[in-house]
């Protein structure tokens, strides 16, 4: 019975599995296309500017894309008469906040270029993209919450990340300069979002609006902080070193996308699953959901940073002859991501069961850690101090709701579904 019940999870892991698949090879390919046809300075500042544009579309999304999610995948039980459209009650607030943002960035760019190490050709691009950027996430999340992952699969494993190859690629045999580049990397989320968009036409349910953001608030404030967590690191790197220890930094860590990636395809696929279980207060069930995934987080990234902490002297050679001195990055990096790996979904557990105020305090820790030790370390050691810092940052952003999600529900990453995940992972 068991074994039946994990099938669908299976396919559906298998599916957001190959989407972080795809966008880990496609997010490759960019920086690898981009470190061997610019100057490590070039590419740094290029780093810099979609590391900013990613960072300020996470804090303006407002995490209305897990709001959706959660408020969607719950609609069959808790209907809400009288409601608005959830699309209008989760995109309103967020397109208002996108369009004073882009005002601000085309206002205030030119004068914060100094400081951050993005040019000012590129703060314009930036302002005008960022609406696309964070809207376009939103969409697609909504259409997990509806309970597939074909759209996601599709359009952030295939159409998006691709569309930001083969444009790049285009701009760099062009010898396009960084804006040019930077508006290459962000067009593909204008047609994605519009599929996204048109997919969810008579899809989605009413929801009222304190409902909705009594939920989504909290969550809105962690992730605007874990937008900053993500990229601060490239952008602290460029700003106190310069950008081509920047470069360095980008290309040595562009490995830890696979385990972000492959963490956030799993997560796309149990998400939904743990909201319904734990609404129900069915906590075996959660239980064998989060065991689950973890022994199948485990064994998909494990092997990978043990491969790259022996190969990275090899690895980083393939950006150029210069990038070879992020080996000691690599290597903390591949402790720490597999202390991460091993720890699971842990803070999207805390999310499904509602805890999103103690969420965003422990992202709030966890950006404090990196701030502080970027702040100390990265002006004598550069790109490994850089990721030290974000290494203190993502063991305090993992073990805190661990042991949060322990103490509370007795949930942990390891148990009896752990052997049975194993198993059923090594037939498939």
């Amino acid at each position: 019975m068991t074994r039946r019940r994990d099938l669908p999870l299976a396919r559906k892991s298998a599916a957001g599995l190959l989407c972080a698949a795809t966008g880990a090879a496609a997010q490759f390919l960019v920086v690898l296309v981009v470190t061997r046809s610019l100057s490590p300075a070039h590419a740094g500042a290029f780093f810099a500017a979609t590391a900013l544009c990613l960072m300020l579309a996470g804090i303006i999304r407002l995490d209305t894309g897990n709001g959706l999610v959660y408020v969607l995948a719950r609609a069959s039980r808790d209907p809400a008469p009288g409601g608005r459209p959830v699309l209008l009650v989760a995109l309103a607030p967020v397109a208002v906040l996108s369009l004073l943002a882009a005002v601000a960035v085309a206002v205030f760019g030119g004068a914060l270029a100094p400081l951050t190490g993005v040019p000012a050709g590129v703060w314009p691009v930036l302002a005008a993209t960022l609406p696309a950027v964070a809207v376009a996430d939103v969409l697609i999340a909504a259409t997990r919450g509806l309970g597939s992952m074909r759209p996601t699969l599709f359009l952030t494993g295939v159409a998006q990340p691709l569309g930001q190859v083969a444009l790049l690629s285009g701009g760099l045999l062009a010898g396009a300069p960084v804006p040019v580049l930077t508006a290459a990397w962000a067009l593909p989320a204008l047609p994605v979002g519009a599929i996204a968009a048109r997919w969810l036409k008579g899809r989605t349910s009413t929801v009222r609006w304190d409902r909705f953001w009594r939920y989504t608030a909290p969550r809105s404030a962690a992730a605007a902080l874990q937008a900053v967590f993500q990229r601060l690191d490239i952008v602290i790197v460029a700003a106190l070193a310069g950008p081509a220890p920047a470069a360095v930094y980008t290309a040595a860590t562009r490995f830890k996308v696979v385990g972000q990636l492959a963490g956030q395809g799993l997560a796309q696929a149990v998400q939904p699953g743990l909201v319904r279980a734990l609404a129900h207060g069915d906590l075996a069930r959660a239980r064998q959901l989060y065991q689950t995934a973890t022994m199948w987080l485990v064994m998909v990234t494990w092997p990978v940073w043990l491969g790259y902490a022996a190969l990275a002297p090899w690895l980083l050679r393939i950006f150029g002859a210069s990038y070879a001195r992020g080996t000691s990055v690599a290597l903390v990096l591949s402790a720490t991501m597999m202390i991460a790996s091993a720890c699971g979904m842990v803070d999207v557990m805390l999310i499904a069961s509602g805890h999103t105020t103690a969420s965003l305090v422990n992202t709030a820790c966890a950006v404090a850690a990196t701030v502080v030790l970027d702040v100390l370390l990265v002006p004598g050691h550069g790109a490994l101090g850089a990721v030290l810092g974000w290494s203190g940052g993502v063991l305090v952003k993992n073990l805190l709701p661990l042991a949060q999600i322990s103490l509370r529900y007795g949930l942990r990453p390891f148990g009896r579904h752990s052997l049975a995940a194993f198993s059923l992972r090594m037939a498939a």
